[in-house]
């Protein structure tokens, strides 16, 4: 090493456990890092700081607006580039002394193995269920160590996957949840610190592997509760009927799950379809009170149009809701309140409710 990188990881040099050997070790290594936004960015930043040597980024996205209250390798100068290309600039910025690898590009069944294949070890960073089922395979089959973590509003997880030491991902969830039937951080949110503090988690495993010291979290799910201020951490195993990992496995390629992205709901939902629609999304009536002096349909959720800035608060961004009217009008002024407002599982019921009033017994109420 020259004397700028001695000096540079002197306090890494000054613990037993690291040392000049532990921090050739972090040299030569290499890591690839998929997702580099809330997750990624200090998952990232930390590995770059550690020295580790070759650094692969993997993320398809730009710089959006609603992404600066967490991922703090981009900034306002940043918007609509790419993240891989900006988070690469970031770190060579933060050392000088290491290698990056950038790939702006999805992740998928077609360039996951290719992808992996390199690198000593994968973090998975991304918040896509049919990713990280992607991930886990891939990792799986190419015999490499996969750093998982979540995020949602004030909850993480973390867990190390392995095939030579742990139980898979498909282990600890066999299947992913139906499509749309849990919210992303897009839909529901999250404290903008948890993913640091995850994201370092993440990194901090990494190291671990890397130096071969400590105790990973080999079969152990990290439980991070930011809002209680604890952790704790829940112990799983092999699944003898995991269709990746046991004994009558029935996964033998990369193949592409079900796309947990798609929410389940259209923009529009006609009246006809509208029953069949709540068994997976709340009503939300903005008819305003003068509107609804003989009731509202149950289950739903009553706020008038005039009210909803103010009681916005009231709603929850993780669910979905079909946002109705009398007639259709002031519904879809309200579904793009909503949108500007960060909920993006709504819907807006064609007709209003006096189109769906006429199919039924309920059109006295409409």
């Amino acid at each position: 090493m020259t004397s700028a990188e001695l000096r540079r990881y002197s306090r890494h040099l000054l613990m037993p456990e690291v040392a000049l050997a532990g921090q050739e070790k972090l040299r030569a290594a290499r890591v690839l890092v998929v997702g580099a936004g809330g997750l990624g960015s200090p998952a990232l930043a930390y590995l770059a700081a550690a020295g580790v040597g070759r650094l692969g980024i993997v993320d398809g996205d730009v710089v959006d607006l609603t992404n600066l209250q967490r991922q703090i390798l981009f900034g306002d100068a940043d918007l609509g580039k790419p993240k891989a290309e900006v988070a690469a600039a970031r770190l060579r910025a933060l050392n000088p002394h290491i290698a990056l690898d950038i790939y702006p590009l999805e992740l998928d069944e077609r360039n996951a193995r290719d992808l992996i294949h390199p690198y000593d070890l994968v973090l998975d960073c991304t918040d896509r269920f049919a990713t990280r089922y992607l991930i886990n395979d891939a990792c799986w089959f190419e015999g490499k160590p996969d750093v998982f973590a979540s995020i949602f509003r004030f909850d993480g997880q973390v867990t190390v996957l392995s095939a030579q030491h742990s139980a898979c991902y498909r282990c600890l969830f066999p299947q992913a949840p139906p499509a749309g039937s849990v919210p992303t951080c897009a839909e529901g949110g999250v404290l903008g610190v948890l993913p640091g503090i995850v994201g370092a988690y993440q990194a901090n495993e990494a190291l671990k592997l890397i130096l071969g010291i400590g105790e990973p979290l080999y079969n152990r799910l990290l439980l991070v509760d930011a809002l209680g201020g604890r952790t704790r951490d829940v112990r799983y195993g092999k699944d003898p009927a995991c269709a990746l990992c046991g004994p009558h496995a029935r996964i033998h390629e990369l193949r592409s799950e079900p796309d947990d992205a798609i929410v389940d709901l259209v923009d529009d939902i006609r009246a006809e379809d509208l029953d069949d629609a709540l068994d997976r999304a709340t009503l939300l009536d903005v008819r305003e009170p003068h509107e609804i002096v003989l009731g509202i349909l149950p289950g739903s959720v009553h706020i008038p149009a005039s009210e909803l800035d103010a009681r916005l608060h009231e709603l929850d961004s993780a669910r979905a809701y079909i946002v109705a009217c009398r007639v259709g009008v002031k519904s879809r002024w309200a579904v793009q309140r909503l949108r500007d407002a960060g909920f993006a599982r709504v819907a807006h019921l064609h007709g209003g409710l006096l189109s769906y009033a006429v199919l039924g017994d309920a059109f006295a109420f409409f």
